[in-house]
């Protein structure tokens, strides 16, 4: 009798629509580009309302010391997409912005999430900013997503005019140019691809993967009227423009829950979302950390972040001690059960013992974080934090516990504490490689200090007077 109630469980469960695929979760990374940790509300912003972003912060765990792994565009999702530092293997900086090499890219000996997922039969998908190689095999179609909408540079024009170069720099679809006639706002578009796919996929056996990307709110800034409408109330102009093409993300991101809901799927999707690295300065905020994107102190590298799993990860939570977009890759492959071939070769952690309360120790000891082959690098050891910075070509230590906001250099009065960081960086730098490819940040640095300075300058002179 008892078998025969669990056939008729069985033939019910899978006539109801749960079948093999209900068994591991869809998983979704929403990543933001060049958004400050001060551009949310749920990180405390007032002036730009992102109400969906703070719904779903709501429904899962906020990471109030949520780092990036690089403080800036490709090295970040290089490090994030592979799982380990991107000083391993030579992805250190942007790609070459007018003369890279058929062989520039994320190394093809590298194992991204999509190829492993891929392998693990989910159907996987990459929507939006890919700038992990500009040669075709680097491609997300040929590096584990079996669906690519997007365009492959580091930058783009919202409404897909690629200016004097080929049409092939656009948006493409698997490869294959898509029309400007075919598009409207890129930060609409991808999300209308996102809710196509969902509407696609759901229905099918395999679980999905899906990368999305925006490009937003990077430079250029450019949003529709639809958008601006909603930001009136910002008198900072620059403000106000940055400020509309966050709020046409975040009502994308609401769209995008709205259509897991409607299909049933979203109690049983992983999403994370975190912003590549800090704040540009188009507009952005940081605050109230200090600096932007580029830098290592924290407004270039402490983003918001966050992870909701509605069906196993319990809402309305912060989760307070040091993490990493590195720990993605391996929480992913916890979530779905999928094994890493090498898992010994990740830098990450599974963060679900932690935010679940099982694991009461730190996730990570000890952080590591390096730009342009070391002209500027840091390292975050529980509450201190050095860095070496090649904006002002010094070394600087925090009490991060107690500065959070690093005004306090205490490289001076805690000399053997500096000396301790200084020497697990070391260490650390002799398991990595040179870059594969320069990139200018580097060069960039005096010039964007010693403008800053003639303002100071300036003022100064001023006061003379």
């Amino acid at each position: 009798m008892k078998k025969l109630m669990l056939a008729i469980s069985l033939a019910l469960l899978t006539f109801s629509g749960i079948s093999q695929k209900k068994e591991k979760p869809n998983v979704i990374i929403i990543l933001s580009d060049d958004q400050g940790f001060g551009d949310v509300g749920f990180n405390g912003c007032t002036d730009i309302p992102t109400p969906n972003l703070d719904q779903l912060a709501n429904s899962g765990v906020i990471f109030t010391q949520g780092y990036a792994s690089h403080p800036y565009c490709s090295p970040s999702r290089a490090g994030l997409l592979t799982g380990r530092y991107q000083q391993r293997f030579g992805h250190e900086n942007n790609l070459p912005y007018t003369d890279a090499k058929v062989d520039d890219g994320l190394p093809l000996n590298e194992l991204m999430l999509s190829e492993l997922l891929q392998k693990n039969d989910y159907q996987t998908c990459a929507i939006g900013k890919w700038h992990l190689g500009d040669s075709i095999q680097f491609w997300p179609n040929n590096r584990g997503f079996d669906d690519w909408f997007g365009f492959w540079g580091g930058g783009m024009n919202y409404w897909g005019d690629t200016g004097k170069k080929p049409a092939s720099a656009g948006v493409l679809r698997d490869g294959k140019v898509v029309p400007r006639s075919e598009l409207t706002y890129l930060t609409d578009d991808f999300t209308n691809a996102a809710i196509e796919y969902i509407d696609e996929y759901n229905k099918a056996e395999k679980p999905f993967f899906m990368y999305l990307a925006y490009n937003a709110p990077h430079a250029p800034v450019q949003a529709t009227k639809q958008y601006t409408d909603k930001v009136k109330h910002i008198e900072d102009g620059k403000r106000a423009a940055y400020a509309a093409m966050v709020v046409g993300m975040d009502a994308g991101i609401g769209k995008v829950i709205a259509k897991l809901k409607e299909t049933g799927e979203y109690d049983n999707t992983l999403i994370f979302f975190y912003s590549d690295n800090g704040g540009h300065l188009g507009g952005a905020s940081s605050a109230p950390y200090r600096g932007h994107k580029g830098m290592l102190f924290e407004g270039g590298i402490h983003i918001p972040f966050l992870v909701s799993w509605p069906g196993k990860i319990k809402p309305n939570n912060t989760y307070n001690k040091t993490i990493s977009a590195l720990d993605i890759y391996p929480t992913i492959l916890a979530a779905t059960g999928v094994k890493h071939p090498n898992a010994e070769k990740l830098d990450g952690v599974d963060l679900l013992p932690y935010i679940k309360g099982k694991n009461k120790k730190a996730p990570h000891n000890v952080l590591f974080w390096r730009y342009s082959d070391g002209a500027g690098y840091a390292v975050r050891k529980g509450k201190y934090k050095m860095v070496m910075s090649g904006y002002k070509k010094q070394f600087f230590l925090f009490d991060i516990k107690n500065d959070p906001y690093e005004h306090t250099n205490l490289s001076a009065e805690l000399p053997a504490k500096l000396e301790e960081l200084k020497g697990l960086y070391a260490e650390w730098n002799k398991e990595t490689v040179p870059a594969l490819w320069q990139d200018p940040h580097a060069q960039n640095l005096s010039k964007e200090e010693k403008k800053r300075q003639s303002y100071i300058d300036a003022a100064t002179r001023g006061e003379r007077k």
